[in-house]
């Protein structure tokens, strides 16, 4: 088994809502001007989605056939609405911020897929519910890597000034343009990631 692995390149892979392009842009307005203490690191603009199902590991020669069950699922609208509070998780000393995003139609979409990628072995759904969140911040490690990179090993560092509320304009109902296969690259400064498929998702103006 051990061998075949070396044998077989893997990919770590997630399915996500992406976000429309105007709330990811006053995201990042909002990140750059609330998120002013060092212990917090933005999360990039391009990071900024609804994670619905973390895959993990798989073989590269099975991308397709989990691309063919995110894009195979019938489009609908998903709506959904960012809570103004960002949310830190853990309470006590947390890692990162993220700003829960209320939708229906989102847990509808992520337990239609658990259960197909579940019954396909490319996913084992996790023992907590489902939370449609956006991670915005993370909290830098007290230790910082041997390459000097962001990344360091330890307890996360102590956030002196929490994130503010969202902005009005952050607050009211928008429609995600379609859901994503995505693969993510671990890097010293961060994960890189890229789109391998998507599903362009009905849209609904109510």
């Amino acid at each position: 088994m051990a061998k075949e692995r070396l044998k077989s390149p893997r990919a770590r892979l997630f399915v996500a809502l992406d976000l429309p392009d105007d709330v990811r842009a006053g995201l990042e307005a909002w990140q750059a001007r609330e998120l002013a203490d060092e212990a917090l690191r933005p999360v990039a603009p391009q990071a900024l989605h609804v994670t619905l199902c973390f895959l993990a590991y798989h073989p590269e020669k099975k991308i397709d056939e989990i691309a063919a069950i995110v894009t195979g699922i019938e489009p609908r609208p998903v709506r959904l609405m960012l809570e103004p509070e960002p949310k830190p998780l853990p309470k006590g000393r947390p890692r990162l911020f993220a700003v829960g995003a209320e939708s229906e139609a989102a847990i509808a979409l992520q337990h239609e897929l658990s259960d197909a990628l579940e019954a396909r072995s490319f996913y084992e759904p996790e023992k907590r519910e489902f939370w449609p969140h956006i991670t915005v911040a993370r909290v830098r490690s007290e230790k910082r890597s041997r390459s000097g990179g962001r990344r360091g090993r330890g307890k996360p560092r102590q956030v002196a000034e929490t994130p503010s509320s969202l902005p009005t304009e952050l607050l009211r109902p928008f429609s995600a343009p379609r859901v994503a296969l995505y693969r993510s690259h671990l890097r010293p400064t961060g994960a890189d990631y890229v789109r391998l498929a998507g599903l362009t998702l009905a849209f609904d103006e109510r």
